[in-house]
């Protein structure tokens, strides 16, 4: 039986909304860290340049960050202002310019934070494997603070409620910083994904230059938003 009840039609159109957005808030952290990470390895190769990254390492990296941090999106809760919204044209894509363009923008971040961090580590003297065990947690740390940018698409991502996140947010979190931890610490995974241990004071920049890089992102997306209006990410 047909359901004309206001309240029933009000709370589909929100569920509808909130899947389609998150729906947008998967590929939309997809599509720049994967475009990060090749861009990384292909930039490398283009140049001449020793890898920042290993191939077991970006292997790694991607097994442990697309089954927990991707999927973490699937889950997020309506937006603030999900009813607020003019609804979106019939024939809207997910691929959209500001999309292309948000691309573009973190994987030139990803690449400078990479090669920076890697350019410091072998100017201080530090083995190849070390330099490349902090690049890749480098690379991670940029894609949990992405993970934060992304989970508020239409609004700032700098408040209480975006900040706490949710629970399958944390509890990916927490699975990739222990994960991360076992591949740079434990002596058994180090032969195998040719890591090192990581000094204290360089681990703490690599989480000061993802929150740099966060500030960066969140900056940019609210000058659009003030500039243009575009909320499509």
């Amino acid at each position: 039986m047909a359901d004309d009840n206001f309240a029933s039609i009000s709370a589909a159109v929100r569920e509808g909304r909130t899947v389609w957005d998150n729906i947008r808030k998967v590929v939309s952290w997809v599509l720049p860290t994967s475009a990060g990470e090749a861009g990384t390895i292909a930039a490398a190769l283009l140049l001449g340049f020793a890898l920042p990254v290993s191939p077991v390492q970006i292997l790694w990296v991607n097994m442990v960050t697309a089954v927990t941090l991707g999927l973490a999106l699937a889950y997020e809760p309506p937006e603030a202002q999900t009813m607020l919204r003019q609804p979106r044209p019939r024939n809207a894509g997910l691929l959209t310019g500001a999309l292309v363009w948000h691309v573009v923008f973190v994987t030139g971040l990803f690449l400078g934070a990479v090669f920076g961090l890697f350019a410091y580590a072998l100017d201080k003297g530090y083995s190849l494997p070390l330099a490349q065990t902090m690049s890749m947690n480098m690379l991670v740390v940029l894609e949990i603070f992405h993970l934060f940018y992304i989970r508020n698409i239409f609004g700032t991502s700098i408040n209480w409620a975006a900040l706490k996140g949710t629970r399958p947010v944390w509890i990916s979190v927490i699975l990739v910083t222990v994960a991360q931890f076992a591949a740079t610490y434990l002596p058994a995974a180090q032969p195998i994904l040719g890591t090192q241990a990581v000094p204290v004071l360089d681990g703490m920049l690599i989480i000061a230059i993802g929150v740099i890089f966060f500030a960066f992102i969140e900056t940019e997306k609210q000058l659009r938003l003030i500039l243009t209006g575009d909320n499509e990410t």
